[in-house]
This record gives C-alpha cells, structure tokens and sequence, in this order.
C-alpha cells in the first residue's frame, strides 16, 4: 500500500513540473513575438486569418513624382496685341516627362493675371510626344490644331512657335517637329511650313518678358 502511494505521488510531482514547463515556454514564444500570440491563433490584432496588411504611409502620387517636389518652367503665349510671344513662369509638379505636362500645360491656356492670350485652338489635345537622343523632339496633336484654327499668317507664326520654343526651354530638345493625328503636315493654314524640324524663334520673344 506504501508502494502504491509513493507511485501516486510521484506521478503528480512529475505533472505539475510538465505544467509549469510548458507555461514557460508558451511565455517565451510569446516574448519573442512582441508579447503577440502566435500567427493563426484568435485575436491576432483583429485581422482574420489570411487578410493583407494596411500598407503604410499616404497613398501613391503621380508616376515618376517625388512627393512636394516642384519645377518652374516657361510658356509662351500670344501678347495682347498677337504680334509676339511671351513668356509666363509657372511651377507644375516635376514628373517623369516634364516635356508632355509643359506642351499641357500651354494648351490650358494663359492665366488671368497674366494679360496674356492663348495660342493653341480650342479642344486641341495632346496625343504624344518623344524626344529622341539627337534633341529632336516629335510632337502629335489631334486634328484640332488645325480644324479649330482662326486667323492670319501672324496667328499661325505664334501658334507654331510657342509650342517650338516651350519645348527647346530644355537641354534635351534642339529642334521640333509638329505632327497632327501621327501625320506630317506641311502647315498648319497656309503660311508657317512644318514639314520639317523646327528650331526655337528668339527674334518673336516679346523684349522685356
């Protein structure tokens, strides 16, 4: 009967240290992760098993743009009297392909405050734009830039040439060509030829601007 006893006793001795050695153990793991359960356990910060994660920080901005990263550049448009061009600065978000949100932002027209008139017809868009490693750049509109066209052979010189000198205001153009609809036109109502490559026109730069 003593025997049996002892026998009891020992088996209960040996359970309470098997406890107390796995309570340490499951407070280790929990330790290690943070004092969080294990992954797949219940209450894992709400989430249920298999959710993605919030992704941090605010949401993504335009492709290429660096967050509160600004550029000035120049546009020219049509002086009061449309004789000449002048220049307008104006700070836009700088973007990978700053040559396309600058011929964009020339179509939007002049601002307010400025005194300036537009050059590029009404519903003109902006279909592409490439420049290539020789500093020419090829520019394509829609078939606007000629259908929506008003005035003479002094309208037409502004319109040509504020688009060529927005564009060569950076390193990388020299020369512009102008295509309507993907197709080389040879101009654009009669008066300024655009077959062929243009270079920027300084001398039409109103003095003083």
């Amino acid at each position: 009967m003593l025997r049996l006893r002892t026998f009891w006793l020992g088996l209960v001795v040996v359970g309470v240290l098997l406890a107390a050695g796995c309570g340490d153990s499951l407070d280790k793991v929990k330790s290690d992760l943070g004092g969080q359960a294990p992954a797949g356990s219940e209450g894992t910060q709400g989430q249920s098993p298999g959710a993605m994660p919030e992704a941090s920080g605010s949401g993504a901005g335009l492709p290429g743009q660096v967050p509160g990263d600004m550029v000035t550049v120049k546009l020219y448009f049509s002086d009061p009297s449309g004789q000449y061009l002048a220049e307008e600065k104006r700070t836009i978000p700088k973007v990978e392909g700053i040559g396309r949100t600058t011929v964009e932002e020339l179509i939007a027209g002049p601002s307010p405050e400025s005194g300036l008139l537009p050059t590029i017809p009404v519903g003109t868009v902006l279909r592409d734009i490439n420049v290539r490693p020789d500093g020419l750049a090829i520019v394509d509109f829609s078939r606007d830039l000629v259908n929506n066209f008003v005035g003479g052979s002094e309208s037409e010189r502004l319109v040509v040439y504020s688009i060529v000198n927005t564009l060569t205001q950076f390193p990388t153009v020299h020369r512009v060509r102008i295509l309507v609809e993907g197709q080389e036109v040879d101009t654009l109502a009669g008066h300024v030829e655009t077959s062929a490559a243009l270079a920027p026109a300084p001398d039409l730069v109103m003095k003083g601007k």
